[in-house]
């Protein structure tokens, strides 16, 4: 369809049909309101939708390429043929599922549905894998006549096609207002501080809960600024280790050897929320894996008194260190004897040791001490007798 021929609609209507809540766009002569039963024309065939919007007038960069027209408003023949379609799209599904029966196909038939002009069927289905359903649309088309399209979703439409009740008690988000999934990762049930439960995360299609994206965006504004989990900090004098955290709550967990408090938010971070990481050039301490900015009213990470008495010992064992190899070295000076050398690391002191002590690996070609002499008492021996 040209630009041309889009600019020729007066006016632009949004359309929903019975399947999904999505707003499809269409170009329309006619104007028409909330809730009207329009005819329209797309891509699978003719179909009645629900408008959504009030008409309004054409603007070309609101409509698709692909705009479709509206046909015209629904007569009570269009409404009474639809309904005859859905007895038909209900015989017909009990048929289509007799041939997959028959066929040993791996396929679960979900629904069934014909165009309003019976041009053509649309069969939805869920499979794991891959189906050869040739034969499949061979039969049925020799025992419906009629165009035969196999649609095959995931579990997540199924279940927005089914419906359901939720574990909140309501019904199924998918159903419901829904329409296009996001992505939903583990890691927002983590940053949430939530047990990693697939069979509590799970929603009706087996996939982790849609309500996991609508809430990342709040946890992730109040975790800010909150130091992680099993960090430790000082409070009221004492230190604890950050246990857990409940978000809802404002409330945190401290444990240590003696004892267990819950502490409220205000108490260890107040103004927390109203500082930014790293605003108004603000301190962060980062000690092992934990980060926590450095507030005046914020309980700051001190060192414990085994480690001061750690760092002491340590500064006096160095001080005595030093007098002592001062102190030597004066002695020495002063007798005129030489300073002990201290054996070579490229083995100088391993050779001198080998030829004191004689020790070492022997040369397997070299004979022993007694042949040795006694080679020389025989060369000797020749020497006289010339």
């Amino acid at each position: 369809m040209t630009e041309h021929e889009r600019t020729e609609y007066p006016y632009l209507i949004y359309i929903q049909f019975e399947e999904s809540r999505k707003a499809y766009s269409f170009g329309s002569f006619v104007k028409a309101d909330t809730g009207d039963q329009v005819v329209v024309e797309t891509v699978r065939g003719q179909e009645i939708g629900t408008v959504c919007m009030p008409a309004m007038p054409f603007d070309s960069r609101k409509a698709k390429d692909d705009c479709k027209p509206v046909l015209r408003i629904a007569t009570p023949e269009d409404l009474s043929r639809r309904e005859e379609n859905r007895i038909r799209a209900k015989d017909a599904m009990a048929v289509c599922t007799q041939c997959i029966r028959r066929l040993g196909l791996d396929m679960h038939l979900i629904s069934s549905e014909y165009t309003l002009d019976c041009a053509k069927i649309i069969f939805t289905y869920v499979s794991d894998e891959r189906v050869d359903f040739r034969q499949l649309l061979k039969d049925l088309a020799h025992q419906l006549h009629c165009r035969i399209e196999l649609r095959q979703v995931g579990p997540r439409n199924k279940a927005k096609m089914v419906g359901g009740i939720g574990s909140c008690g309501m019904e199924c988000c998918c159903s419901r207002f829904m329409s296009e999934f996001d992505t939903v990762s583990i890691n927002m049930a983590k940053n949430q501080l939530l047990a990693l439960n697939i069979s509590k995360l799970s929603g009706q299609c087996g996939k982790l809960k849609c309500c996991l994206r609508f809430e990342n965006d709040l946890y992730t504004r109040m975790r800010r600024n909150l130091p992680r989990i099993n960090s430790q900090l000082v409070f009221e004098g004492t230190r604890y280790r950050l246990s857990s955290m409940n978000l809802l709550q404002q409330q945190a967990k401290l444990e240590n050897r003696e004892e267990v408090k819950f502490v409220d938010f205000d108490a260890l971070w107040p103004d927390r929320e109203d500082r930014e990481p790293g605003a108004d050039g603000a301190a962060v301490k980062v000690t092992g894996d934990r980060q926590q900015a450095d507030s005046p009213a914020a309980p700051a990470v001190e060192p414990g008194p085994q480690t001061v008495h750690r760092e002491r010992m340590s500064e006096e064992t160095g001080s005595r260190s030093r007098e002592s190899r001062v102190r030597e070295g004066r002695e020495l000076r002063e007798s005129g004897k030489p300073r002990k050398q201290m054996p070579d690391s490229t083995g100088t002191g391993r050779e001198r040791k080998k030829g004191k002590s004689g020790g070492g690996r022997r040369d397997p070609r070299a004979g022993s001490t007694r042949n040795r002499r006694a080679e020389k008492q025989e060369k000797s021996g020749k020497e006289d007798k010339q």
